[in-house]
């Protein structure tokens, strides 16, 4: 049985994530620092294993966060000591608000690139060189093509978007000083929305998010009065921004795949898009989720904000084709499980 370390395993992608590989045979070390996840997360997540009849010993937690070099070294360490030996990484960590990252910078650079540093340092001193990445279409910044692909040239406009980029050229470097051990795939996500759809678990921030799938469930429950759709002037169909939105279970799928790739090559390097290669407006997705649901979602507009680009697509033909892997959900799909799970766990 391979051994996984999985870092931020109660965040939202992780979450998902850590169901699939966990009902795939693995055996998952979560760490997280509990920044912007809840760590009722980890229950779910066993009562999903019960359900589908797995053990529950196959999944440790060690609260972590990835700064604190000296105990995330005793983490390899003991696993070493103890002949359990991490043979991969799914490396989910860090913070993720693109209109936050304006603000405070220096925490985004800290928390993502400062944490992966150690991260790196601690599985090359243990001899773990298999990773993947959690990334982010937002390295592509700005870009008019109808389908963006793997080679569409990066120039983040957020700092988010600027240490997603800047972590992988690392691994890119990484890769070329040792390229015979090193096994690394950059997986850059468009839009996750959606939920288990069991309604256990699913998006669930501490903080405010500035994502758009929360603020329409907040309105669909009475939280808020009304959603701003950031610019009617986009060059779309209606003028507001255009997103490739991918159930979050597909995208948990496509680790799997990705880590399954990596695992059947002595070496390798890939940058991957992960999406469904549809795109679908803001207004589309706000009246398929009140046609899906039977829920009123009161909107205005508001003047563009920084940080945002009109369109985001993703061409996801390369992932199709080296992990074999398809998006199966569509944008019903994911408006229903996660509408049942918002409903669900919105007094938590």
């Amino acid at each position: 049985m391979k051994r996984l370390l999985i870092t931020g395993g109660t965040g939202f992608i992780g979450s998902h994530t850590c169901i699939t590989l966990l009902q795939n045979g693995y055996e998952l070390v979560v760490i997280d620092s509990f920044a912007n996840s809840n760590q009722k997360v980890l229950e779910k997540i066993k009562i999903i294993n019960e359900i589908n009849n797995l053990e529950c010993k196959n999944l440790s937690f060690i609260k972590c966060d990835l700064r604190d070099l000296n105990l995330l070294n005793s983490i390899f360490e003991d696993s070493y000591k103890n002949k359990k030996i991490i043979d991969g990484v799914l490396h989910f960590s860090g913070l993720k608000s693109i209109p936050e990252s304006f603000k405070y910078p220096l925490n985004y650079w800290d928390n993502n690139v400062n944490g992966t540093i150690n991260l790196l340092k601690v599985m090359d001193k243990y001899s773990c060189h298999m990773i993947v990445f959690s990334s982010s279409a937002t390295v592509y910044g700005g870009c008019k093509k109808k389908l963006i692909d793997e080679d569409q040239f990066c120039d983040p406009i957020s700092p988010y978007g600027m240490t997603k980029y800047v972590i992988e050229k690392m691994l890119h470097n990484l890769y070329l000083s040792n390229s015979s051990d090193w096994k690394i795939a950059n997986l850059r996500y468009f839009n996750p929305i959606g939920a288990h759809p069991s309604g256990l678990i699913g998006e669930n921030p501490l903080s405010n998010s500035s994502n758009i799938f929360p603020k329409i469930n907040n309105v669909a429950l009475g939280k808020e009065k009304e959603i701003n759709i950031f610019g009617n002037d986009w060059p779309t169909k209606d003028g507001t921004c255009l997103r490739d939105y991918i159930h979050v279970m597909d995208l948990a799928e496509g680790h799997l795949m990705a880590l399954k790739y990596l695992e059947r090559n002595s070496s390798v390097i890939t940058n991957l898009n992960l999406g469904t290669g549809q795109g679908t407006t803001v207004i589309e997705l706000i009246n398929i989720f009140q046609e899906v649901n039977k829920v009123k979602i009161p909107y205005h507009f508001t003047s563009r904000r920084k940080g945002d680009h009109g369109l985001l697509v993703a061409d996801n033909s390369m992932s199709k084709l080296l992990l074999n892997w398809e998006p199966k959900k569509n944008i019903t799909d994911m408006c229903k499980d996660g509408w049942r799970w918002y409903k669900n766990n919105s007094l938590e």
